[in-house]
């Protein structure tokens, strides 16, 4: 099968993206199904992936945790109504038991395909029977570039956060495919956004998708501009995954009592104010992936149409250099994804 492949472990990802050819096709095991992909779409792990992680440190490998296709085959113990039935995919996975009929984030043996497991950036890729929905006709595209993203912040300001409508959110780094998720669902929810980037483009284009309030991060503390913005009190959530570079400003942007709730670290973790912490009764929390019942409820939004994924680009395989080199620049705004057909 054809297969995007990261030849090797490097700082610079981009350059060791190699299209194979004949790449040998997996089969479904027993629980498992066997998807031909449509389409899949990048997130910042498949930098991760291709800079080294624990657990996934053989090359050349297949990364990618987005996918949408049609179920080709079905392993041992499925039903074979699946075949043909166009699938999305929940990337999270309790190895020890892959027949498991929902995903623990918090299980301490939780994979991820696309991280030590085989990816989606494949003409085929297996996942458990359990870990796939039927969305019957829907976009594929569409669909690959909403699971991931979706799922992680919808686990982050509905199941973590207990975010409700009315309150005020502060969104950094607008752009990236959670960020933009989290602004998506803060607006169906009806909440005030606040978004910061280092770009006036990105903030202007926030702007259009309905961000009530931008601040530019110019590496100064722009916390005093979302105090300011909320009359001095202070947002009641911040959603964040840049980690050390704007940690400080995250939590003194909170409200008395107010919620930190982060699902990565893109500049790496560093130390924390603890007397404003326990003073303020700040809550910082942690968020990742989602179970199956989170899937269930954000993947029905999308598909009566409340909820939509903002797309960078759109690739045939052929071009998945050019795929992760606009992923690895910054600059895209919204998911990229690879089409398959």
């Amino acid at each position: 099968m054809r297969a995007v492949t990261i030849t090797s472990r490097n700082d610079e990802v981009s350059p060791n993206i190699i299209v194979q050819d004949d790449w040998p096709t997996p089969s479904a095991r027993p629980g498992e199904v066997l998807v031909r992909t449509e389409a899949s779409a990048l997130n910042h792990l498949d930098l991760w992936v291709g800079r080294g992680l624990p657990g996934a440190d053989e090359f050349p490998r297949i990364s990618g945790s987005d996918g949408c296709g049609r179920v080709e085959a079905v392993g041992e113990g499925v039903d074979e109504s699946w075949i043909g039935r166009r699938v999305l995919l929940n990337a999270a996975v309790c190895h020890h038991s892959p027949h498991l009929p929902d995903v623990i984030p918090t299980d301490p043996a939780l994979h991820m395909i696309g991280e030590t497991l085989p990816g989606t950036h494949a003409e085929y890729f297996t996942a458990p029977a359990a870990n796939v929905l039927d969305i019957g006709e829907s976009d594929p595209v569409q669909a690959a570039a909403f699971a991931l993203s979706f799922l992680t912040s919808w686990r982050m300001l509905m199941s973590r956060a207990r975010l409700k409508a009315g309150q005020q959110v502060l969104i950094t780094g607008i752009g990236g495919g959670v960020a933009l998720s989290c602004l998506a669902i803060c607006r169906w929810l009806g909440c005030t956004t606040i978004v910061t980037s280092r770009h006036d483009w990105k903030l202007e284009r926030a702007r259009e998708l309905g961000a009530d309030h931008v601040v530019l991060d110019s590496n100064e503390d722009w916390s005093k501009t979302v105090r300011s913005i909320t009359s001095k009190r202070g947002v009641d959530v911040c959603a964040d995954s840049i980690g050390s570079a704007v940690h400080q400003a995250c939590l003194s942007s909170l409200a008395r009592g107010g919620t930190l709730v982060t699902c990565g670290a893109t500049t790496g973790s560093g130390p924390t104010d603890l007397v404003r912490i326990f003073w303020n009764q700040l809550s910082i929390l942690g968020s990742t992936m989602g179970d199956m019942a989170e899937f269930r409820e954000v993947v029905a939004l999308h598909l009566s149409g409340q909820l939509e994924p903002v797309i960078d680009t759109v690739h045939p395989v052929d071009e998945a250099r050019t795929a992760w080199e606009r992923l690895e620049s910054g600059e895209q705004f919204g998911k990229i994804v690879l089409r398959w057909d």
